[in-house]
């Protein structure tokens, strides 16, 4: 019984599918990604989440061919989200909804976001009643389960689950133990206003777009002085899983390993002991040290830079260089490279769209200057063509 107190469902997160060429996120590697969602499939997990943004727009499309077209529509269990920023007026809500159910091949979703709920765009879904468009196609059978993923302040969401709290079925939140308490996120305090609001919720960003997997030394050898055999991702995961109010935890997976080890987590699923956590409060201070910009690589703030600047790339190699243990001669040749194809961060003209489309509500523009710098202050840059 206790066991079953615990029990999570883990979900197929799409939105950094295998690719072949790193530059185009459209160059799906089918034969990895059809191995992937079989392998996910077969041990009994049945959720995929997408979304009508990921990939340039195309993981949808990706998606529909590689798991709509292979498997049963019962089989699976798909959610994908109305892209909040994209919309203009009514006549386009329907015309995206319709897009994607063609682009997955199917004729419902079992779940429909409202995509990146924030300060940014909820004028605009009060203005056009984005809310109750997807209430409609619930109504219509086109949709099952009405959700939101939500990128904001507790006070943002404590607003809108008071006014429109009878329209949503979930709440996706990010939840993760390094941004459980940081002011810019506040998964604790979300968490909270969405139990408060009866609204179940699923996980996205458990691994903080692989943050919690790639730790520094120090961080990880705590770790697997606790438990030798569990991987990285198993300790975000298990934290993810542990809290209550959550049902569902999603997870990008790129190997096959990945997705045997994060089935496994989740079919022998073991709560965090008071101890382990303990362990995790000391192994998020040692990231918080080491990591000076808490980027994900959403890469949502890349959509219509004006200098196609590789902003979640440049943030990497800046977090890899701050890294003691991380040669930095291989960054600075990394920005090197990448900067022949983008825009270099000291491109950057302060139009602030990034900042509004971050999730995380990150000072962009302040940290392009300290990644320009840092790489470019030397003048070694190769000159772009």
């Amino acid at each position: 019984m206790e066991q079953e107190k615990y029990k999570v469902d883990f979900g197929f997160g799409c939105m950094r599918l295998p690719v072949l060429q790193a530059d185009d996120p459209a160059s799906f590697d089918y034969e990895k990604i059809n191995q992937l969602f079989d392998a996910f499939l077969e041990q009994g997990f049945t959720y995929f989440d997408t979304a009508y943004t990921y990939h340039g727009y195309h993981a949808e499309e990706a998606v529909g061919k590689a798991l709509a077209a292979r498997h049963p529509r019962e089989s699976f269990q798909l959610a994908t989200k109305l892209p909040l920023r994209d919309f203009k007026d009514e006549a386009d809500l329907e015309r995206i909804f319709q897009e994607q159910l063609d682009h997955c091949g199917v004729t419902y979703f079992d779940y429909y976001l409202l995509h990146n709920m924030g300060t940014n765009v909820y004028e605009k879904c009060k203005k056009y009643d984005a809310f109750g468009f997807v209430s409609q196609k619930k109504v219509e059978g086109k949709i099952r389960h009405v959700g939101m993923s939500f990128h904001d302040m507790p006070e943002l969401l404590e607003e809108i689950l008071a006014a429109y709290g009878d329209q949503l079925d979930f709440i996706q939140l990010q939840i993760n133990y390094v941004d459980w308490e940081q002011p810019n996120v506040q998964s604790r305090r979300c968490l909270e206003i969405a139990r408060k609001y009866g609204k179940p919720v699923t996980v996205m960003e458990p691994c903080k777009g692989g943050t919690l997997v790639n730790l520094p030394p120090e961080g990880e050898a705590l770790l697997k002085a606790e438990r030798p055999e569990a991987s990285n991702a198993s300790w975000a995961m298990r934290f993810a899983a542990s809290q209550e109010g959550v049902v569902r935890v999603l997870s990008g997976m790129n190997t096959l390993e990945q997705v045997a080890d994060n089935t496994a987590t989740f079919r022998n699923f073991q709560p965090l002991t008071p101890k382990e956590q303990e362990v995790i409060d000391q192994v998020t201070k040692i990231i918080e040290k080491n990591t000076p910009i808490p980027c994900t690589g959403c890469a949502y703030c890349t959509h219509g830079c004006p200098k196609n600047i590789a902003i979640p790339d440049y943030f990497a190699l800046y977090n890899n260089a701050a890294r003691t243990t991380v040669n930095f001669s291989s960054q600075f040749a990394y920005y090197n490279n990448i900067s022949l194809r983008h825009g270099k961060a000291g491109d950057c003209v302060g139009c602030g769209q990034c900042e509004k489309a971050c999730p995380q509500h990150l000072t962009i523009r302040d940290f392009l200057k300290n990644v320009a710098e840092k790489f470019e202050g030397a003048n070694m840059l190769s000159t772009k063509k």
